[in-house]
């Protein structure tokens, strides 16, 4: 997708998302919106576009760690629960409870009795949250063995992003196959009417991103809400306050001036 196209249609389609957020705060709204798929397929970047003007007070991104020893104890949905949204709010999984039909699947940190019955009480699980009003969306990014692999080259290659690449994102390219296997079972079992999965072909990372926001924006029912009107106050006049002198108090060194100095001697 060309890059000056995407950015025209990624401004438009963020500001679309601001109105929506100030429609789920105003109706008392509660949006789940799952980002599952392989690594390196896109989901964290198209996080990061969906929530850049968003209010990270209503809309928060949730990507929880590995499950502690305790966690492991209880219930599997249990470790999700909390992080549901109250009324007014939009919460994006990257990666959800959608990890015990990859991941652990695949690599072996769960039992065979744990995975089956992921499989029962998902579909149950997910029932239950929108029988109770909760506007669930579940995509996954899909992205092929090719576009993978020069993905992960890069992000070794850039000390800026390395620390995205993992020990357990090599079993993707390892276990392709597994991972293949792994996706289409739990598609069959967990795509139910009350909460299908919408596949985002991630290929092209731009045209991914807007495609997944656009589509979004089509599965929540908001409207334009006129926002409050706010008059900015006139500022008073001064009453005598005298600021301590800047001596008192530690100030971060002058950097930018510094380089300020440097580029213009530099010409």
């Amino acid at each position: 997708m060309p890059k000056a196209l995407y950015e025209r249609e990624l401004v438009a389609l963020q500001a679309k998302l601001v109105d929506m957020q100030a429609w789920v705060q105003q109706s008392g709204a509660r949006v789940v919106v799952i980002f599952e798929g392989r690594d390196a397929a896109g989901k964290g970047s198209t996080i990061k576009r969906a929530t850049e003007y968003l209010n990270p007070r209503v809309t928060r991104i949730v990507a929880l760690p590995t499950p502690s020893a305790r966690d492991k104890t209880r219930w599997y949905f249990q470790r999700y629960v909390p992080h549901l949204p109250a009324a007014g709010e939009i919460v994006l999984f990257d990666r959800s409870w959608y990890n015990r039909a990859g991941v652990e699947r695949v690599m072996g940190y769960c039992t065979n009795e744990e995975y089956q019955r992921f499989l029962r009480q998902a579909p149950v699980f997910e029932r239950m949250l929108v029988e109770d009003g909760i506007i669930l969306l579940k995509y996954w990014f899909s992205v092929s063995d090719v576009v993978q692999e020069e993905r992960f080259r890069s992000r070794l290659e850039d000390p800026m992003r390395r620390w995205k690449f993992s020990g357990t994102d090599l079993s993707s390219i390892t276990k392709w196959e597994e991972y293949s296997r792994a996706k289409d079972t739990m598609m069959l079992h967990t795509d139910i009417a009350e909460a299908p999965w919408y596949e985002v072909e991630s290929d092209d990372k731009r045209a991914s991103r807007i495609n997944m926001i656009a589509h979004l924006l089509t599965m929540v029912p908001w409207e334009k809400v006129e926002p409050e009107p706010i008059e900015i106050p006139p500022r008073p006049a001064a009453g005598g306050y005298e600021r301590p002198p800047r001596a008192w108090t530690n100030s971060v060194p002058d950097h930018a001036g510094e380089l300020m100095k440097r580029h213009a001697a530099d010409g």
